[in-house]
């Protein structure tokens, strides 16, 4: 046979079974490409129509998942409001703790609004009147003061006795509330004398069953200065101080109360 007649056939015979592959590759092709269009098409046919279900419960608590602690419970009682200090300072059958010099006015000083009182003295007596002057001797008596405790503190050139007054119940405390003439200063602890036939200033107040005085001047025995501040500015501080100390007793009493216990 003639060689290259049989090579000239060769080739056109693999030519083609080449074109036969490619057309079946191309048919093939189509085929697939036409089918994913078409899963495609079914696929968003399928989500329009119906929509895909989420996961079930049993899916939700796997074993890979940590369980949730329960839901907490409430107490369906309401707390008590919060106690009023004054409803335990109002009358005696309350306020029972032990009322001294030491846990009225604690400690060797108060601060007040960065003014430090430094304590020298402090007294206690049932017979009111006689730590008192005037008409605030006069009131103490007619509206039965059981005691009377008095302190004295000093700040600079300046002594302040501060008294506070314990009556049965808080309608005579009131009574004497508006009385400011006078309590009489307590000397002692390296205060000689003050406020003795001299110009000095005096506040006085009432809480519950208390009324509380302050009585403030010059420690080495001068007067006041008729437009003074600076007197005027320790009876008032000490003043203050007795105030939050009796009201500390009323938040001590109603947080002592077995009443309110949780």
């Amino acid at each position: 046979p003639d060689g290259g007649a049989l090579a000239e056939q060769q080739e056109a015979t693999g030519a083609r079974r080449r074109r036969i592959l490619m057309l079946t590759g191309g048919i093939v092709a189509v085929a697939v490409i036409a089918g994913g269009v078409a899963t495609a098409v079914v696929m968003s046919g399928k989500s329009d129509d119906k929509p895909v279900a989420g996961p079930s419960s049993s899916a939700s608590t796997s074993a890979n998942q940590p369980t949730l602690p329960p839901l907490p419970s409430f107490s369906s009682v309401a707390p008590p409001p919060p106690a009023n200090p004054l409803d335990y300072l109002n009358t005696a059958a309350k306020d029972k703790a032990p009322l001294t010099p030491d846990s009225l006015f604690p400690g060797k000083q108060f601060v007040w609004e960065g003014r430090t009182y430094v304590k020298t003295k402090t007294d206690v007596t049932a017979a009111c009147a006689k730590n008192a002057r005037k008409a605030v001797a006069t009131a103490l008596t007619a509206n039965g003061c059981q005691k009377l405790i008095r302190a004295t503190f000093t700040q600079g050139g300046l002594a302040v006795t501060v008294g506070v007054a314990v009556f049965p119940d808080n309608t005579h405390a009131k009574k004497v509330a508006g009385v400011s003439q006078y309590l009489a200063p307590l000397n002692g602890g390296g205060v000689a004398d003050f406020c003795h036939a001299v110009r000095c200033q005096m506040t006085s107040n009432a809480v519950g069953r208390y009324a509380y005085f302050a009585i403030a001047g010059f420690k080495n025995g001068t007067t006041l200065a008729a437009n003074d501040t600076v007197g005027k500015q320790a009876a008032n501080d000490a003043s203050d101080f007795a105030f939050t100390r009796i009201v500390q007793r009323g938040k001590d009493a109603a947080a002592a109360d077995p009443s309110r216990q949780q």
